[in-house]
C-alpha cells in the first residue's frame, strides 16, 4: 500500500517536461520555503531536431513515456499530491505535441498535464524567483532548451513578460551550431523588446540549468568559498569576461574547465552567448543566479495565502525554532533583550538579528562537543531559499559563536570570507550576547525576564532579585567577553 503522509503535511509533486530534460520534484509540506525531498532529472532532449522537423524527437518521446512511468510510480509510492505535469516550449510548439500529451494522459490519467503558454511559463518562473528573492528588481531571464522567458520586475512586482525561441537547443539548431550566427540571432530577437533597456543599472536574474552551469564554472575558477549557485552574484564585468571565454572556447577546452558539467558541454557556448547579449540589452549591473524557477513558482501556487505571504528568511528561522528549539516563545524575548546592543539598526539588519534569535536553539539536541560546528554547517548549507550568501554567513557565524566556537576555528573561515569587517563584528556581538542570554535563562523566557542589558559608559547586566538568576562565574565570564567585544567595561547590579 502506498505511503500516506499526514494530512497536515502534504507532498506536492510536479514534473517539469522541458525541451532538454524531464524532472520530478516532490516537495515536503506547505512551507513558505519549499524543501524538495525527492528530485530526479532525465536528460532526454525532446526538442532536439525540432527546428528542422517541427516535431518532438521520436526517440526522446519513447524514453519520456518510460521515464514518466517511473515518476508516476514514485509519486504514488511517496503519497504525493497534488501532482501535475508542466509541459513547456517543445511540447507546445511541436506539431506532434498534442498527440504526445494525449498518450501521456491515456497512460497516466490521474497525473494531469498542463501545456503552458510562453506567458504562463514566464509567470511561473517569476513566481519561483520571487519565492526566494521577494524584492527582486530588474529582469528575470529563464533559459531552457527551447525558449527564453523574460519578465520585468520592479521591487518584487511582475511587469511585462515575453518569450523568445532562444533556448540553448533551438538556438544551436537555428544557427547551425555556428556561434557567430547565434550571436546575430540572439541580438536580433532581443532588439525587438524595448523594455529590456529599462533595467539599466539594476539586476539580471539568471534562471535555468544552462546558466547554473556557467555559475558553477565561475565558482570553481574563482575559488569562491561557498559552493552554492542559488543567490550567487557576479558583477557585469565578471559576467562579460565569463561569457566571452565560454562562448569562444572549443569543446576540448570546455571539458577541461573545472566545474563544467559534461552533460552541458554542448549547451554552454550558446548559454553564454544569450547571457552576454542580455547584458548588453539590459545594461544590468549584476547577474544574480537562481536555482528557483518554474517548479518553485508552481509550488507557490498551491500554498495557502497565509503561508505564501510570509517573509522567507523569517519563515526559515521560524521553521528551525519550531523543529529544533525548546521554547518557541523565547526568540521574541531574545530579540527584545538584545535591542540595546544595536542602536540605530537598519530594518534588514533587524530581520537578520530576529532570524538569528529564531535559530538560536538549534543545537540543543546535538552533542555538546560538536554543537558549534554543527550549528554553523547546518545554517551555512541549509537548503532554505530565503537566505542569500551574506545572510547564510552572518547567521552561521552568529550561531557558532552562540555555542562558543573558538574565534579562530578553521571552519569559520568560509563565513568570514563572505562578510565585511563590520558585519563580522555585528555577528560576533550577537553570538556572544546570545550565549550570555542562554546561560542566564536556561533557554526560558521567564528567567530571561529577570535580566536586562544596559549600554552606556559601561555594559551593565541588571538582575532582578529573587528571580533565580545570579552572577556566577560562567555569567561573569560571558558578560566580560561581551563587554570586550563592545569595547566597554562590564558591571552587574541588582534591579532597583
Amino acid at each position: 500500500m502506498p505511503f500516506s503522509p499526514p494530512k497536515d503535511q502534504p507532498r506536492p509533486a510536479v514534473v517539469d517536461l522541458g525541451s532538454n530534460s524531464v524532472r520530478l520534484v516532490v516537495f515536503d509540506g506547505h512551507r513558505r520555503n519549499p524543501v524538495a525531498i525527492f528530485n530526479e532529472k532525465a536528460v532526454l532532449r525532446l526538442g532536439r531536431g525540432m527546428t528542422a522537423t517541427g516535431k518532438l524527437n521520436e526517440d526522446a518521446v519513447s524514453q519520456a513515456l518510460t521515464v514518466m512511468g517511473r515518476y508516476v510510480a514514485i509519486a504514488r509510492a511517496m503519497g504525493a499530491g497534488p501532482c501535475q505535469v508542466l509541459a513547456t516550449a517543445a511540447v507546445r510548439d511541436a506539431s506532434n505535441g498534442a498527440a504526445f500529451v494525449a498518450a501521456l494522459t491515456q497512460r497516466f490519467p490521474d497525473f494531469p498535464i498542463r501545456i503552458l503558454s510562453g506567458q504562463e511559463e514566464a509567470g511561473l518562473a517569476a513566481d519561483g524567483l520571487l519565492c526566494g528573492i521577494p524584492d527582486a528588481d530588474g529582469v528575470l531571464a529563464d533559459i531552457g532548451g527551447g525558449s527564453l522567458e523574460m519578465v520585468e520586475l520592479r521591487a518584487g512586482q511582475r511587469g511585462q513578460a515575453v518569450t523568445r525561441p532562444l533556448g540553448v537547443i533551438r538556438l544551436a539548431e537555428r544557427a547551425g551550431d555556428d556561434p557567430v550566427r547565434a550571436r546575430a540571432i540572439a541580438e536580433q530577437e532581443l532588439a525587438s523588446i524595448d523594455w529590456l533597456s529599462n533595467s539599466a543599472g539594476r539586476d539580471l536574474y539568471a534562471v535555468g540549468g544552462a546558466w547554473r552551469a556557467l555559475a558553477r564554472i565561475h565558482i570553481a575558477q574563482t575559488g569562491y568559498p561557498l559552493n552554492m549557485v542559488h543567490h550567487y552574484t557576479i558583477s557585469r564585468d565578471e559576467a562579460r569576461d565569463l561569457t566571452g571565454v565560454i562562448a569562444a572556447a572549443g569543446r576540448k577546452a570546455l571539458e577541461r574547465m573545472p566545474g563544467a558539467p559534461r552533460r552541458r558541454i554542448d549547451d554552454l557556448p550558446f548559454a553564454a552567448i544569450v547571457l552576454r547579449r542580455l547584458l548588453r540589452a539590459t545594461g544590468a549591473k549584476r547577474v544574480v543566479f537562481s536555482a528557483n524557477g518554474l517548479r518553485e513558482g508552481w509550488y507557490m501556487g498551491v500554498l495557502p495565502d497565509s503561508e505564501r505571504l510570509r517573509d522567507p528568511m523569517l519563515a526559515a528561522g521560524s521553521d528551525y525554532a519550531l523543529r529544533l528549539g525548546r521554547d518557541p516563545t523565547l526568540p521574541a524575548a531574545l530579540l527584545r533583550w538584545t535591542d540595546p546592543l544595536f542602536p540605530n539598526e537598519k530594518s534588514n539588519a533587524t530581520r537578520l538579528r530576529e532570524t538569528a534569535c529564531l535559530m538560536s536553539d538549534i543545537g540543543s539536541r546535538d552533542h555538546p562537543e560538536y554543537r558549534a560546528e554543527q550549528a554553523f554547517l547546518r545554517i551555512l548549507r541549509q537548503p532554505g531559499i530565503g537566505l542569500d550568501h551574506h545572510a547564510r554567513a552572518f547567521l552561521a557565524l552568529t550561531l557558532a559563536l552562540r555555542y562558543e566556537a573558538e574565534p579562530d576555528a578553521p571552519f569559520l573561515a568560509t563565513a568570514r570570507a563572505l562578510l565585511s569587517v563590520e558585519d563580522t563584528r555585528r555577528a560576533t556581538i550577537l553570538g556572544v550576547a546570545l550565549r550570555l542570554a542562554y546561560t542566564l535563562s536556561a533557554g526560558t523566557p521567564d528567567l530571561l525576564a529577570g535580566t536586562r542589558l544596559l549600554v552606556g559608559p559601561a555594559l551593565t547586566l541588571e538582575l532582578a532579585e529573587g528571580s533565580g538568576v545570579f552572577a556566577g562565574e560562567s555569567v561573569t565570564r560571558r558578560l566580560d567577553r561581551l563587554a570586550v567585544t563592545l569595547g566597554l567595561e562590564a558591571s552587574t547590579r541588582l534591579a532597583a
